[in-house]
């Protein structure tokens, strides 16, 4: 019993160290500076239909929580597909989840990043890039490429530390819906969903 709870600090900690360094190498890249908790990634895989036969999108997995979570929740590994943008994070993950499609690319080319997948349609995007490191005009133009991406109705799920969304209104295009606030994070996190209109 207390092996394996050595075992599990042991790689909490080398995560938080991993996503650190990455932070430090990156930080428009990284969002905060501790990876997402554990109670986030379940909310955040929570919108996800597992009956639907579609695969589910998600960007910005850094160290892999989130992709834990959606694995815990019943998506099978075959039916996820990660983009990260980190090599190093990528190199990670590919050791550490076995049989779920990561790629190493960019989520603002999707076309180019997911190749023969580019036409593939997806149940959800479960969405951890740090927005608002970017211009809105192009957080706009990402949220419009996912959207297309989704069945209609279907959502694009968002964690930012802001308690805006970091996407601005746009009715006639989209519905934006803040879906949780969640303290049990550093920093707390809000979770917001975009739907076409």
């Amino acid at each position: 019993m207390e092996l394996r709870l050595k075992e599990r600090l042991g790689r909490k900690f080398d995560e938080e160290i991993r996503f650190f360094k990455g932070w430090i190498d990156g930080p428009k890249q990284v969002g905060a500076i501790i990876p997402t908790s554990s109670v986030t990634a379940k909310r955040m895989a929570s919108i996800i239909d597992t009956t639907s036969g579609l695969p589910v999108l998600e960007l910005g997995p850094g160290t892999g929580v989130i992709t834990k979570a959606i694995l815990k929740g019943g998506t099978e590994p075959q039916n996820l597909v990660s983009i990260e943008y980190s090599t190093d994070f990528y190199q990670h993950l590919m050791r550490t989840f076995e049989g779920v499609h990561f790629i190493n690319g960019d989520a603002f080319d999707l076309d180019r990043t997911l190749d023969t997948l580019k036409h593939q349609k997806f149940d959800c995007v479960i969405c951890a890039i740090p927005l608002l490191s970017f211009p809105m005009e192009r957080r706009i133009e990402l949220l419009e490429d996912l959207l297309d991406r989704v069945p209609a109705g279907r959502p694009v799920m968002q964690i930012t530390y802001s308690p805006v969304s970091p996407i601005i209104a746009k009715p006639e295009r989209y519905k934006i819906k803040h879906y949780d606030f969640v303290m049990r994070n550093i920093p707390p996190a809000q979770l917001w969903t975009y739907t076409r209109a």
